[in-house]
């Protein structure tokens, strides 16, 4: 099998792991080396299924030794399997990178053999390309749970991020759909990354502050950072029954207590036949847009969990967005007088972002914000108008202040565009998550639900079946009592 093939079918095997977005660091070109690294990225190139990418995205091998119901590649699939050679892999980037396809490596990995030499493959392909081929571009590395502390160090110093696939929300979903993996080999190396990136990181701090005398001349030789970039995780969601509300406070947790840089949500994708998986998409893709929107609030807007979703209503509304949900269940806060109002207010209406929030308060130093230069500062005022008064003037004159009312102004059905996934048309017949299957599998039992339409959700799991509602959270706050 010569390269073109390799990499026709490992770049398609790679297009299920959600990660191709900023690369979350800025490195300037260095005098012998090629290639550097831009917080914000470059988007030039479309993948089959829409995600529009600068990374050359690829699998080191499709061969699996495990058997995930979810996954294209796993074990009991008959699909053409491939590998890369760390040589050939290292090649294959260099010539893309000089050819302008691309601007960085994400490599990911099927586990061939056993976690530690899957890492090994792909810790000999990083070495090639930082120390063989001085390639200074950003490159996101895949770690693959269950590989030894040694090689996930080694793995870090080599990459700018890394990453650990949580896979599922849920230690009773991945028994039932990844029963070769558990929440230990997964929260292991995640907490092994966040201890090592803040070692890591106090250590040069502590360098740079010179209390001692160093000569002038610098070292000879300096040790790459640990992932600089940080790490992130993904998780697949619709293709077991946990809830948004039950999703978004295992994303806090992570955020807060495993310092991550991003969780990524992947709709899940009906790729396989299996009694134990749901066969619909487009729902579940416009619950995935719901989650990234609750996300980001979480992330930049200073949300809590409690203000965009509770246990009484654990899914998020499919008709109008989170913030602007949150907004009509929170009249009486509105309106706001944006010549006046504080950061954290402004940052509560929706159509008003962090940055649009930080340029109104620069500006209304200068002079009083009315409708047209709200407009010119990136304000959408065709939604913050139901939500503000401009010098008293309110915008919004002609409809009822009512949560009905606004709630009719707001909501819109959630336009994919017109490329990617969500621009395919659901199959007649797919919208049910189980449609009331009770399917045995080994001893795990699939459980029930009722049959759905839009837009309702799949319900909870109960407690005892879901590991805890908040099962995921106290292993990460109590590693000590993780159980396999």
């Amino acid at each position: 099998m010569d390269i073109l093939e390799k990499l026709e079918i490992l770049s398609d095997a790679a297009k299920y792991d959600v990660a191709c977005t900023s690369s979350g660091i800025t490195r300037n070109a260095q005098a012998g080396k090629v290639g550097l690294a831009s917080v914000s990225g470059c988007c030039h190139s479309f993948t089959p299924d829409g995600r529009c990418i600068t990374l050359l995205k690829v699998l080191m091998t499709n061969e699996c030794v495990y058997d995930c119901a979810y996954c294209v590649n796993r074990s009991s699939n008959e699909v053409t399997r491939a590998s890369f050679t760390p040589q050939e892999l290292a090649d294959l980037t260099m010539a893309f990178y000089r050819r302008n396809y691309i601007e960085g490596l994400f490599l990911s990995s099927g586990v061939a053999k056993n976690p530690d030499h899957t890492t090994e493959l792909m810790i000999q392909t990083l070495r090639l390309l930082r120390n063989e081929y001085a390639f200074n571009g950003y490159i996101h590395a895949k770690a693959i749970p269950g590989a030894s502390p040694e090689l996930i160090d080694e793995l870090g110093h080599l990459a700018d991020r890394m990453s650990v696939n949580m896979e599922l929300p849920s230690q009773e979903s991945l028994k039932l759909l990844a029963p070769q993996k558990n929440k230990q080999r997964i929260l292991t190396p995640m907490r092994h990354i966040q201890q090592n990136i803040a070692t890591d990181h106090e250590t040069r701090a502590l360098t740079r502050t010179r209390n001692t005398y160093y000569p002038n001349k610098a070292p000879t030789k300096k040790t790459r950072a640990y992932a600089p970039a940080g790490q992130s995780t993904q998780m697949i969601i619709g293709a077991t029954p946990e809830s948004d509300f039950h999703i978004l406070n295992l994303s806090a947790a992570l955020y807060k207590h495993l310092a991550l840089k991003r969780v990524f949500f992947s709709a899940y994708l009906p790729i396989n036949q299996d009694a134990r998986l749901p066969q619909n998409d487009a729902i579940q893709l416009n619950r995935e847009h719901r989650l990234y929107q609750a996300d980001w609030l979480l992330r930049f807007y200073h949300f809590d969990v409690s203000e965009l979703i509770d246990q009484d209503k654990p899914f998020l509304d499919t008709e109008v967005d989170p913030k602007a949900n949150w907004a009509l269940n929170h009249l009486d806060f509105f309106p706001v007088e944006v010549n006046t109002a504080p950061l954290q207010d402004l940052l509560r209406v929706p159509g008003i972002g962090p940055k649009g929030a930080r340029l109104i308060v620069q500006a209304r130093k200068k002079s009083c914000l009315k409708e047209q230069e709200l407009r010119k500062l990136g304000v959408a005022y065709k939604r913050a108008r139901y939500f503000i008064t401009c010098n008293g003037t309110y915008g919004g004159k002609g409809i009822s202040f009512t949560p009905e009312a606004l709630r009719a102004q707001l909501a819109a059905p959630i336009d994919g565009g017109r490329h990617g996934r969500r621009a395919d048309k659901c199959l007649a017949g797919q919208l049910s998550i189980f449609d009331c299957i009770e399917q045995e599998h080994g001893s795990q039992t699939l459980p029930q639900s009722h049959a759905q339409t839009l837009p309702a959700p799949t319900p909870i799991l109960g407690a005892e079946q879901a590991d805890g509602l908040f099962g995921w959270q106290q292993a990460i706050l109590h590693p000590e009592k993780v159980r396999a």
